[in-house]
């Protein structure tokens, strides 16, 4: 197993573990006993259902319907420290057997899947290490592969994190033109409930699902979708087979890079996202990435209909500027910032 992950960024990567070590990343999510499932399920529109049992009161009135995990001392959920303590008989030496049979059809990538996504059920997932952390997500190194053969891949899995260590900071303004048919569902996550907040979870993860499908299948450069399980999803992951990850755009300087190329590139993928008639909402240079010349665009759970939301032309304004700067400050004539503006807004039909 790879003993460390390379970065250039120490900042937000961590160090691979050992194999044997003690895995910090299996988190056991242990409800209490009384408390019913809460199980999250996409359609092909990104909509999620709630399965499990009945729920009288969504919106907090009633505590004994919202989750709550087993915390540690320090606040955190419980992990389980013993890798060779295997009480649910999964597979050895590795974290847990493949989910891809726990995904519904509407909650795996789009057809034709790329020859390297691992569809048999005999494989086995691997977690290797922390890739980024976030504000309301989590990215890890995952390795999926069938025991005996070389059929393997590396994937990142972007988990949400749960009502008590997450971070939504923008919610109100992103969720604008988002609506939830269940009124019920609807009160808690405007309350912030514990179960709202694990809706408002389900809402972002399936969201980032449903957008990385269309736009993987439009054309526009962003990772694979793999599948999605609850409030993970599995994705491509950019950067070599030693585990080295693509470095953002912020990281690299002018002479490591053909600004003209990688802007042509950009232009293209975000021509394509506003022409489906949406806008990133995030978008700036440190959520791209470039690999081996090849532009990437990632983190999309916020992703604006610039037609439902009232203030979709502002963030679509907001991501060439914001972009636009990294490009200028390294010789980018600044006026092409504000032709591509007026080009997406174009695409867009917002003209």
């Amino acid at each position: 197993m790879r003993e460390r992950f390379s970065s250039t960024d120490t900042d937000s990567f961590s160090r691979i573990r050992a194999k044997g070590a003690p895995r910090r990343g299996r988190r056991s999510e242990r409800f209490d006993d009384n408390e019913p499932e809460v199980v999250f399920r996409f359609d092909d529109h990104g909509a999620y259902t709630v399965a499990g049992d009945e729920y009288a009161d969504f919106d907090g009135d009633h505590e004994s319907h919202d989750g709550e995990y087993e915390n540690d001392d320090d606040g955190y959920d419980s992990y389980d420290d013993n890798p060779d303590d295997n009480p649910d008989g999964g597979p050895a030496g590795a974290d847990r057997w493949s989910t891809w049979d726990q995904s519904t059809p509407t909650e795996k990538g789009p057809e034709p899947r790329p020859a390297w996504v691992v569809t048999e059920l005999a494989a086995v997932d691997t977690e290797l290490g922390l890739v980024k952390t976030g504000k309301e997500a989590d990215v890890f190194l995952l390795e999926r592969g069938v025991p005996g053969t070389d059929r393997r891949t590396l994937m990142a899995a972007k988990r949400y994190r749960d009502s008590q260590h997450r971070m939504f900071h923008r919610d109100s303004g992103y969720l604008e033109g988002r609506r939830h048919k269940e009124s019920r569902i609807a009160r808690a996550m405007a309350k912030r409930t514990a179960f709202g907040k694990e809706a408002i979870a389900a809402q972002w993860a399936g969201a980032e699902f449903t957008a990385l499908c269309r736009l993987w299948s439009a054309g526009v450069a962003v990772p694979y979708p793999v599948q999605i399980t609850g409030t993970e999803i599995l994705m491509e992951f950019v950067g070599d087979e030693s585990g080295t990850a693509a470095p953002r755009l912020a990281q690299l300087r002018a002479e490591e890079v053909d600004v003209e190329d990688l802007w042509e590139q950009l232009g293209r993928s975000l021509s394509l996202l506003a022409g489906d008639g949406y806008a990133h909402g995030d978008l700036s240079a440190y959520n791209i990435l470039v690999h081996e010349g090849r532009l990437v665009i990632i983190d999309v759970p916020q992703i604006v209909d610039v037609v439902a939301n009232p203030r979709g032309r502002a963030f679509l304004e907001r991501d060439v500027r914001n972009v636009g700067a990294w490009f200028v400050s390294r010789g980018l004539p600044e006026h092409r910032v504000g032709e591509l503006v007026g080009a997406l807004e174009f695409d867009a039909r917002l003209g």
